[in-house]
């Protein structure tokens, strides 16, 4: 069992096999419908990809949830294969929440194919749906965009407040608790942002450009104003070639940038080679330490929690680049 401290509180995350035992049935439910079978089971089986998604369900819901993590700390979700263990998961839970926007690449078929006979639930629903001018297109008109939306505390905030109204539709009975829990968590995500802001605001204009493995922090970098450079594109999955690696090498000796930074859950060998290319041309850069990305940390690492995990990237950036 796991806590997390979250806002003053204490949230608890725990997998309770028990309970799984009697599979949970809802024909005729689809994802972005409520359940149409009356009052649910108490508390609420729910099931979350990753531990940013869960760490917010299980901030809303309170003691009203029983909230499992699918996705391992750690774990790239762009890699992520899901098992027979994850379906069996899946058809167990009474709702499933996943992030989207193809953020849970091969996973996201067997939910969408799911939210026929549950509710199931993409967190970035509304954003798609009534924000799109807020999301990073993947190219100029098109209608794919980043996922990486935890990464800017103003979009993640309309993603909890996504998950509070799901949930009270489910339950309607609590409908209150719920959105008096969003309102709290939400209060320490609004603290958290008017930290960063105050502490990358103070990095020197010239040093204002933030290098890492994947594009995961362009909605960070939009938010803060730092200028995001990366070897791959928005997926782990993108193949990293030569010539743009050797670009950026030169782009760093240009530009004097003093250090790069590696991704808890993705290998830093490519990074390193860059430190190693940028040393041959007579410039010095290191590796400014590891940020949270697209997964957060095991218990007991700074990372363990999306409110850590975002203060842990903002000071390790603040510190290698002030």
């Amino acid at each position: 069992m796991q806590c997390w401290k979250v806002g003053g509180g204490v949230f608890v995350r725990t997998i309770a096999v028990a309970t799984f035992l009697l599979l949970y049935s809802c024909s005729g439910c689809t994802s972005g419908s409520a359940n149409p079978a009356g009052p649910p089971d108490y508390p609420l089986r729910v099931l979350c990809t990753t531990g940013m998604i869960a760490e917010a369900v299980a901030a809303v819901g309170g003691r009203h949830v029983v909230v499992e993590q699918l996705m391992p700390p750690g774990v790239d979700p762009h890699l992520y294969r899901p098992t027979a263990r994850d379906k069996w998961r899946i058809n167990a839970a009474q709702v499933v929440f996943y992030n989207g926007l193809h953020l849970e690449g091969r996973l996201e078929p067997l939910l969408v194919k799911r939210a026929r006979f549950l509710p199931v639930y993409a967190v970035t629903e509304d954003l798609g749906a009534h924000m799109p001018e807020c999301l990073r297109p993947l190219a100029e008109g098109g209608s794919l965009y980043d996922p990486h939306v935890w990464l800017d505390p103003v979009l993640w905030a309309e993603c909890v407040k996504y998950i509070a109204r799901r949930l009270a539709q489910l339950d309607p009975e609590r409908a209150t608790d719920y959105r008096a829990q969003a309102e709290q968590y939400l209060i320490a995500v609004s603290e958290l942002d008017r930290y960063a802001r105050q502490q990358l605001g103070a990095i020197p204009p010239a040093r204002r450009v933030l290098v890492t493995t994947h594009d995961a922090f362009g909605y960070f970098g939009r938010r803060y104003g730092l200028t995001v450079k990366s070897l791959q594109g928005l997926s782990t999955l993108d193949e990293i070639d030569l010539r743009s690696m050797n670009a950026l090498i030169r782009e760093l000796v240009a530009e004097q940038i003093p250090a790069v930074f590696v991704e808890s859950s993705v290998s830093p060998k490519a990074l390193q080679a860059v430190v190693a290319g940028c040393q041959a041309l007579g410039h010095r850069v290191r590796i400014g330490g590891e940020l949270y990305a697209d997964s957060l940390g095991p218990p007991g690492s700074p990372g363990e929690t999306f409110l850590g995990a975002f203060r842990w990237n903002v000071d390790t950036i603040v510190a290698a680049l002030r």
